[in-house]
């Protein structure tokens, strides 16, 4: 029996005869131009007249030009830009009564009863108040004559949506928000540069970064750097914690570390709710150690510069979404905001995303800090769950003793990440109280006999390093089952983690089938996948694909930049991937791309010819550069010359082409913040889950584990971490390219489309759900999927 088709598309919802603002309000943040742009060219997109509002709330009460129509054009070439380039103020006048109503009249005169509101907490509950007060405003109107009756009834209900841009990430409700990613690339950035000099004087530096009242930032930059000490708000160090942070800055000196990093949040305090300056640590190390300590404080770098991938996608799905929950919004449907949960968008009751963030400035000042970090959110909690574990190290004498020993590995193409990986995995195994062994050059090292003990000490440092320094090769261990086998005899192997792509997988499958015939394999094994093709299955993300993400995006901005002031271009720009068009269409939708060809989505003669119409039409018009991207296997014939020469050929007199190949230059670099922080929570849980599975199969005096759930990917799907079967994974895998037979990223491209003004169908089967704020999540899944 065929099943119903239980998708929904957009062409159902209309925003003809509707009226959009969108304001930015409060601290500017990077990405808030990308959720602009979005909000813009979805509402013309739908057929609504989109208005900016300059100067936030103040250009709101002040009217005039400061609400002006948006056209399709006015958003071009704002998605790399930082900042808000409509402005952004704090206002007074809002706050009072009468301010709302020059608003409230203000909107009127352009018919304006849609808002969609991007700035922080403040910002959004001035919102709300102002929709819960429309209908008395329209009465006061009424009575002074500035409008009618029949407009009463045509503008009875303003709808609010709002969006959250804010770098501190102190809002409940989303895992993260605009510019908290750009953020932390400005802070890490700074410190990867820091490290050098301190690295050569060997000295201690104390940065302090922003968060007066939450201590995100400073959390995640030091998972991010592994830093020696993190004092934020949330978590204030006992009596006695002045002590506790020189010996231990003392014990990594002793232990050969050339340099000490401490890093601040700027509202940091102790349990007595006094603050903690970095001035005060300097003079602590100096007096107590006398190290040379040097501070700096980062200020409002980490608002600048250009948005990283993250955000501007980030930005580019929540305007999409803030669009569709206005179109679909009643007089009875509450405020909402856009929120992202795990990997997914959700639309939460704005009020009770406020209501829990002051919440946690309530159980802040009345000293319930273990509350206050549960309210945060699962993603605040297991960044500082992640972090004691990583940052503290026991006494060898302390730590519990498994008398397990086990082996880590990359196998695959290197990946940014897989250091922060290797090392989360050393230190939270032997905090488990195993021994851990590295083994180099993957599964071609192991059969070899390159496998050897790896203490705390050695992984220091391996957090912020680009490519794979265990070494990784491709060979997988089929033709080799004997000789590894023997190895894992020889070091008494008990377990396996192995960090890699699509490879990493066919190598956990073979080692399975290989149980029947060898005991040694009866183990727990666990893969984490780490490639930048992002081509892995049982995983939305990947390490390494936001790194690589970053590069494109960077590259694609400056090729962009290269044709300023000349005449009308367009670049075609070829990307890695394998099989998989993650990276080009996701960057292409983080780049402003107009097109992106891909395997997954098969492309004729007749596509290229009407991408090539659409993009002389609009360059005839408007846009002064176009940007292709086309996936590296994305059809043998159709290559990344022919598609050049197409378009130079049917451009010739409207525009001229260029083509770059950008090829391993997306393998390298250092790996941004989020592969950093993903590597390293995702790693930490899989050596807890391996420790659970050590126990469970220990039987007689020796570890013997042959089923289905002893041999796991960890992933991340949609909004949990979740453990399954490599077995079970086969089924959901085309093998012969490499890729997963569903990828989440498809329902992307529809809105890359759109935002390069495209007709195309858009599936919001996910959207329009209004749910509410869970107070306690359900802890990440140990199931299979």
């Amino acid at each position: 029996m065929a099943q119903p088709d239980t998708k929904r598309f957009f062409e159902n919802l209309t925003g003809a005869g509707k009226s959009i603002a969108v304001l930015t309000s409060g601290g500017d943040a990077q990405g808030m131009n990308a959720a602009v742009r979005a909000v813009v060219r979805m509402g013309i997109y739908v057929g609504a007249k989109v208005y900016f509002i300059h100067e936030g709330y103040q250009g709101m009460v002040d009217g005039g030009d400061n609400i002006e129509e948006a056209s399709w054009e006015s958003v071009s070439s704002m998605l790399q830009v930082g900042g808000t380039v409509i402005g952004s103020a704090r206002c007074k006048e809002f706050r009072t009564h009468e301010g709302r109503l020059k608003a409230a009249h203000n909107l009127l005169q352009r018919g304006i009863t849609n808002l969609c509101v991007i700035g922080g907490d403040g910002s959004l509950t001035g919102a709300n108040l102002f929709r819960e007060e429309w209908s008395g405003l329209l009465g006061e109107l009424v009575q002074q004559g500035l409008i009618d009756e029949d407009a009463v009834q045509k503008y009875s209900a303003l709808h609010i949506v709002g969006m959250v841009g804010s770098i501190d990430n102190d809002f409940c409700g989303t895992d993260m928000t605009i510019g908290t990613d750009s953020a932390l690339h400005r802070i890490i950035e700074v410190v990867d540069a820091i490290m050098t000099t301190a690295q050569s004087h060997q000295r201690t530096f104390v940065l302090e970064v922003m968060g007066r009242h939450c201590g995100y930032l400073a959390l995640v930059s030091a998972l991010a750097c592994g830093a020696d000490w993190v004092l934020i708000p949330e978590m204030p160090p006992a009596d006695g914690w002045e002590d506790k942070m020189c010996q231990k800055l003392s014990a990594n000196r002793a232990g050969m570390k050339r340099l000490n990093i401490i890093i601040v949040a700027e509202g940091a305090i102790d349990c007595n709710n006094k603050p903690i300056t970095t001035d005060h640590v300097k003079n602590l190390v100096v007096r107590c150690l006398g190290f040379d300590t040097r501070v700096t404080i980062l200020g409002h770098v980490q608002r600048g510069g250009t948005p990283s991938a993250f955000d501007r996608i980030l930005a580019s799905r929540m305007g999409v979404e803030a669009v569709l929950a206005l179109l679909e919004t009643t007089a009875n449907t509450p405020a909402c905001v856009v929120s992202l949960c795990g990997n997914q968008s959700v639309r939460l009751p704005l009020m009770e995303c406020v209501q829990m963030t002051q919440e946690v400035q309530k159980a802040m000042d009345e000293k319930k800090f273990e509350e206050a970090v549960k309210l945060r959110g699962r993603s605040f909690e297991n960044n500082l769950r992640t972090y004691k574990l990583l940052a503290h190290r026991e006494l060898e004498s302390e730590l519990p003793q498994s008398n397990f020993n086990v082996a880590v590995l990359n196998v695959g193409a290197p990946a940014a990440g897989m250091n922060a990986a290797v090392r989360s995995a050393v230190r939270v195994g032997i905090s488990e109280g195993h021994k851990m062994f590295a083994v180099n050059d993957g599964f071609e090292g192991f059969y070899k006999g390159q496998i050897k003990e790896i203490k705390w000490a050695d992984v220091g440092g391996w957090t912020g390093q680009g490519g794979s320094l265990l070494g990784t090769k491709r060979t997988l261990p089929a033709k080799h089952l004997e000789k590894l086998a023997e190895q894992m005899r020889i070091n008494n192997i008990n377990a396996l983690l192995v960090i890699g792509g699509f490879e990493a997988l066919e190598c956990l499958l073979q080692l399975y089938e290989a149980r029947s015939s060898y005991e040694e394999y009866c183990i727990p094994m666990c893969m984490l996948p780490a490639t930048i093709s992002n081509n892995v299955p049982g995983t939305d993300l990947s390490i390494g694909a936001d790194t690589a993400l970053n590069a494109i995006v960077e590259t694609c901005d400056r090729i962009k930049q290269s044709a300023s002031g000349t005449k009308r271009r367009v670049f075609i720009i070829e990307t890695m991937g394998g099989y998989c068009g993650y990276l080009a269409s996701v960057g292409g939708l983080a780049a402003g791309a107009d097109a992106a060809y891909i395997y997954e989505e098969p492309f004729d003669i007749k596509d290229l010819q009407s991408n090539v119409e659409h993009l002389t039409e609009k360059m005839k018009t408007s846009i002064q550069r176009g940007l292709i991207l086309r996936n590296e296997n994305s059809n043998e014939n159709y290559t990344t010359d022919f598609i050049y020469q197409l378009y130079s050929e049917e451009g010739r007199g409207v525009f001229d082409c260029r083509k770059n190949v950008l090829g391993h230059m997306q393998q390298g670099g250092a790996p941004s913040p989020f592969d950093r922080n993903f590597g390293t929570k995702i790693s930490a849980k899989a050596m807890q889950w391996l420790s659970k599975k050590l126990k469970e199969t220990f039987r007689q005096g020796r570890v013997f584990a042959n089923t289905e759930d002893s041999c796991c990917l960890l992933g991340m799907r949609r909004r949990a971490m979740v453990f399954q079967p490599v077995v079970q994974l086969r089924d959901e895998t085309d093998f012969v390219h490499r890729i997963p037979k569903e990828q989440w990223w498809l329902k992307l491209r529809p809105l890359m489309k759109i935002l390069a003004k495209y007709k195309t169908s858009y599936d919001v089967s996910d959207s329009g759900q209004l749910e509410h704020v869970v107070r306690i999540r359900p802890k990440d899944s140990d199931v299979s999927a």
